[in-house]
C-alpha cells in the first residue's frame, strides 16, 4: 500500500485522488449526455423500468440517483420515490427536475442510510455499486431498509467487460480497480471503478440478506435502432452492463428476531 505523507507530492497526490469521480465538477455534462444517448437513455433505464415492473404506489429508494432521470420515470409510473446522491451538484439538477417537492438528501452510500427500518419497498441501485470498493456495509444497510419482501433493482458494469477492457488483463477472481478518463463536452475528468468476479457479486448479496431472483443481460430499446444504426448492432451483440434483482425474503422480519 503506498504511504501518503506530507511532503507536497504527497498532498499532491491525495488532491488528484480526491478528485477522482467527482461529478460536482462535470455535473451539467454528465446529465446533459446522459439524458439521450443510447446506453443510458435507450439501454440501461429502459433495463432497469421493465426489472422494476408495475411501480405504482411502491416506496421506491433511488441510490444513487444522480441528475433524477431513473427517479423521474419511476414517479412518472406512480411510484413514491425518495432520491440520495454524494453529489450535491447531481442533486441540484435532479430538484431542478423533479420539483421542490422532491425528497432528495445528500448521502454518500459508504455512509449510515437516514431512513428507519423497512422503510422502502423497492431500492434501484443504477450503475452506483461499480464505484465501491467493499459492497458488504452498503448492502447491509440497503438490505436494512427494506421491508420483508421488498426489492433491491441494481446494476453495473459487466465483469466480464470490465476484465476485457484492461491490458494487461487482471486476476479475474481478484477485486481490483481501473481508472480511465470520461470526456464531456471537451471537459476529461478521471473516473475510478472497481471490478470483481460474478460469484463476488452474487455472494455479497446473499450474505447482506437477499435472495437472488432474476439476473439479466437485456437488449437496447428497438426504438433506439434508427437512432444508433451503428452503435445499436454493437450493442445488441456485445455485453456492456449486468442487472441483478434481489429480494429480501418475506419471513426475514421473523428470522431477525
Amino acid at each position: 500500500m503506498e504511504r501518503v505523507t506530507d511532503a507536497p507530492e504527497g498532498r499532491a497526490r491525495s488532491a488528484e485522488q480526491a478528485r477522482v469521480n467527482d461529478y460536482d465538477r462535470f455535473a451539467e455534462a454528465y446529465a446533459a449526455e446522459n439524458e439521450e444517448n443510447l446506453v443510458n437513455a435507450y439501454y440501461e433505464r429502459p433495463g432497469m423500468l421493465a426489472l422494476a415492473g408495475d411501480v405504482a404506489g411502491r416506496r421506491i429508494l433511488d441510490a444513487g440517483c444522480g441528475s433524477g432521470a431513473l427517479s423521474a420515470a419511476l414517479r412518472d409510473r406512480g411510484a413514491v420515490v425518495t432520491g440520495i446522491d454524494a453529489s450535491a451538484g447531481m442533486l441540484a439538477l435532479a430538484k431542478r427536475r423533479l420539483g421542490d417537492e422532491a425528497t432528495l438528501h445528500l448521502v454518500d452510500l459508504s455512509d449510515p442510510l437516514p431512513f428507519a427500518d423497512g422503510a422502502f419497498d423497492d431500492v434501484v441501485a443504477s450503475l452506483v455499486l461499480h464505484y465501491l470498493e467493499d459492497w458488504g456495509p452498503v448492502l447491509a444497510e440497503l438490505r436494512r431498509v427494506l421491508r420483508p419482501g421488498g426489492r433491491l433493482i441494481a446494476s453495473v458494469d459487466h465483469p466480464f467487460v470490465a476484465y476485457t477492457i484492461q491490458d494487461p488483463r487482471p486476476d479475474y477472481f481478484a477485486t481490483t480497480s481501473y481508472t480511465f478518463d470520461w470526456t464531456f463536452n471537451g471537459q476529461s475528468v478521471p473516473m475510478r471503478f472497481w471490478r470483481r468476479p460474478l460469484h463476488v457479486m452474487t455472494d455479497a448479496f446473499t450474505t447482506a440478506g437477499f435472495r437472488l431472483s432474476a439476473i439479466s443481460e437485456p437488449q437496447p430499446d428497438p426504438a433506439a435502432r434508427e437512432l444508433f444504426p451503428d452503435a445499436f448492432h454493437a450493442l445488441s451483440t456485445k455485453t456492456c452492463f449486468l442487472f441483478f434483482v434481489l429480494e429480501v425474503p418475506p419471513s426475514a422480519a421473523g428470522s431477525d428476531e
